[in-house]
């Protein structure tokens, strides 16, 4: 590959299993090497055609879209693949992040219901861990740092204090648990807005 393809071959390919529901995304440099592997073939977006290797290859770039380069070939970037052989689906459960935590919180103080600001906010403990609390959905809420102050590492009926709604696991579909990063157009057909996440554990 030439100088100057790093950026294109760091650009984000959609993954499709066998039955094409979306799990995940890669590289489109990891992708191409599993295409070349034969694991995984290439969806042309406008056509649905699966595509090996070398009908890829033929299938060559425009002049004005953006492509991989090499010294003999234009290839265009593959922006979906299906995997030959998985036909598996990724977990369903929203994952405990700190990011789905401010989502599903709406970025608010869950005592007094002020929005200060994401430097100004808090994941506060309703049981504290020093009482055997646990962190996940239903024992971590935002809190401003004032209201987490005042709570420190006290109860709820220890410190007078309300939640203005009760914490739970969020409800949002499967489809919005992947993330994918920059979005393409062409994935529209597979996806709706997704997330990665990095779990926050106890």
């Amino acid at each position: 590959m030439m100088n100057g393809q790093a950026g294109v071959l760091d650009q984000r390919t959609l993954v499709l299993n066998r039955s094409w529901v979306a799990i995940s995304t890669t590289t489109v440099r990891h992708a191409m090497t599993m295409l070349y592997a034969n694991v995984a073939r290439v969806i042309c977006p406008q056509t649905y055609q699966a595509h090996d290797f070398e009908s890829w290859v033929n299938a060559s770039a425009s002049r004005d879209e953006p492509c991989i380069r090499t010294v003999a070939l234009r290839l265009r970037i593959p922006e979906i693949i299906t995997l030959a052989v998985y036909d598996g689906f990724p977990n369903r459960g929203v994952a405990f992040s700190r990011r789905n935590l401010y989502r599903r919180d709406k970025h608010m103080c869950q005592y007094c219901g002020i929005r200060p600001g994401t430097e100004e906010l808090t994941i506060d403990h309703v049981v504290p861990r020093s009482r055997g609390g646990r962190t996940n959905w239903t024992n971590c809420v935002l809190a401003c740092v004032e209201c987490n102050k005042r709570k420190s590492s006290r109860t709820l009926s220890e410190a007078g204090m309300r939640l203005l709604k009760h914490p739970r696991a969020p409800r949002w579909s499967s489809d919005t648990a992947l993330l994918l990063g920059h979005r393409r157009a062409s994935w529209d057909s597979f996806i709706s807005d997704r997330y990665w996440n990095v779990e926050l554990k106890d």
